[in-house]
């Protein structure tokens, strides 16, 4: 009961901590601008807006605040713990790493990087470095890689089940470039949670004790405290040759495989700790590589969303539109429109004006199989039924997704500014490109 009431006590400050801390409120903030930017995309592209940033945002803080609880139960049992000393050389290396790359801002490289430049410090243990230098020297020297990669794999995991949750819901369709330059649809898949984690701290003074024994680290027998600690994690993925489902089923279990290895090699060397510069590199190379094998695949399938020889192929399904009601769904292929066959935007129009008042459709679905469906039309709805069909080669806008850095990033937003004032881009011309 005594630890109960403490425990409860320790959470209670510590959820003061986070309120009083500014970052968890600008991650919810950029995260807000961040789900605005893409409606506003949808709008620019398709002049209808499919998501709401609203509800997203709050998807996010739901999902970000479930799986916050969850890591801070399993790094207590793990025993893993993080000084103010450690948390500062952690963002300072990640905004460094930012620096050079947007998507550097993660834990897998500066904790992995920081394992590195550890293991190579060991080749001097005579080297000392005066002032800031010398403290940062001693800070670096004293951190449990071990205990930290520990808390990245456990990240990550919480990553892989968020986006096997949430994932799919998240996915914009967007017009983009195939690598022979032809337009096609494809979907973005960019989001971001952020999560309280509260940490379990061993106590410099006496108190209660916890009723476990913690696998990680040492210097619990005098009790414990607990630090409020938020992290953003989140994932962005493109892809042409499936759908958003299937696409993040795949990364749910690459994450999860890179996770569980990751969460192994830490284990093992804390007990043997030769393994720690394996499992930095584990933590930074496999990382990368899950990314450069998910940008391979992608360039060697053949593009999903392009219109075949017979019909028109649906990217997405507006929310609340005619077409979700008939339970049309997106991948699937609009072959007939009141008994007429339709291989344009121009003769789908001209099918749907035969009868203004009720429509009859064939579809053929993803297992390739013909369904039929029908549905009054009312006056105020959607032109083409609120389908999102595949581009044609000549649509207005394409994606273009670059790797940047931030201040490549901030560049980019002052020379939208700029084109912004000089002219409106609610209808852009054609051949226009949007860089995300």
């Amino acid at each position: 009961m005594e630890v109960a009431l403490e425990l409860l006590w320790h959470w209670t400050d510590a959820l003061v901590q986070l309120l009083l801390q500014p970052f968890y409120y600008i991650s919810v903030i950029f995260m807000m601008l961040m789900y605005r930017r893409q409606v506003l995309l949808e709008r620019k592209l398709f002049h209808v807006r499919l998501h709401s940033w609203g509800w997203q945002t709050w998807r996010t803080l739901i999902g970000g605040l479930a799986a916050g609880i969850c890591v801070s139960i399993a790094i207590a049992f793990l025993g893993i713990s993080l000084s103010v000393e450690a948390v500062a050389c952690i963002w300072i290396v990640a905004i460094l790493l930012m620096l050079l790359r947007v998507r550097y801002l993660c834990f897998a490289y500066s904790i992995g990087l920081l394992g590195v430049i550890q293991f190579i410090l060991g080749f001097f243990p005579e080297l000392q470095l005066p002032g800031v230098a010398g403290t940062a020297l001693e800070t670096v020297n004293g951190l449990d890689i071990p205990a930290l990669l520990a808390l990245v794999a456990v990240l990550h995991l919480a990553e892989a089940l968020l986006v096997k949750w949430q994932g799919a819901g998240f996915a914009n369709p967007v017009f983009m470039e195939s690598k022979r330059g032809k337009l096609v649809g494809g979907y973005q898949m960019q989001t971001y949670w952020p999560l309280p984690l509260f940490l379990l701290i061993p106590a410099q003074t006496g108190g209660a004790l916890l009723p476990w024994t913690p696998l990680l680290g040492d210097g619990w027998s005098a009790g414990f405290s607990m630090a409020a600690l938020p992290v953003v994690i989140g994932f962005s993925e493109m892809t042409q040759s499936m759908l958003p489902q299937v696409k993040a089923n795949k990364t749910f279990k690459r994450l999860l495989v890179y996770s569980v290895v990751l969460l192994a090699f830490s284990l093992l060397s804390a007990w043997w700790k030769p393994l720690t510069i394996a499992a930095a590199l584990v933590s930074i190379l496999v990382h990368e590589g899950l990314l450069w094998y998910s940008r391979m695949e992608e360039q060697h399938s053949s593009p999903m969303f392009v219109h075949p020889q017979r019909g028109m192929k649906i990217l997405a399904v507006i929310p609340g539109s005619p077409a979700e009601s008939m339970g049309i769904k997106a991948g699937e292929l609009i072959v007939k429109i009141n008994g007429i066959s339709i291989r344009t935007k121009e003769e789908m129009h001209a099918a749907l004006r035969k009868n203004s008042a009720f429509c009859k459709l064939e579809v053929q679905n993803l297992q390739g199989e013909s369904k039929f469906c029908q549905r009054a039309i009312y006056a105020g709805e959607h032109h083409q039924l609120g389908v999102i069909l595949a581009p044609d080669p000549d649509a207005g806008v394409a994606l273009v997704m670059k790797p940047l850095s931030i201040f490549q990033l901030i560049a980019m937003k002052v020379q939208a500014r700029q084109k912004t004032n000089e002219q409106p881009l609610d209808h852009p011309p054609g051949g226009n490109t949007a860089e995300m």
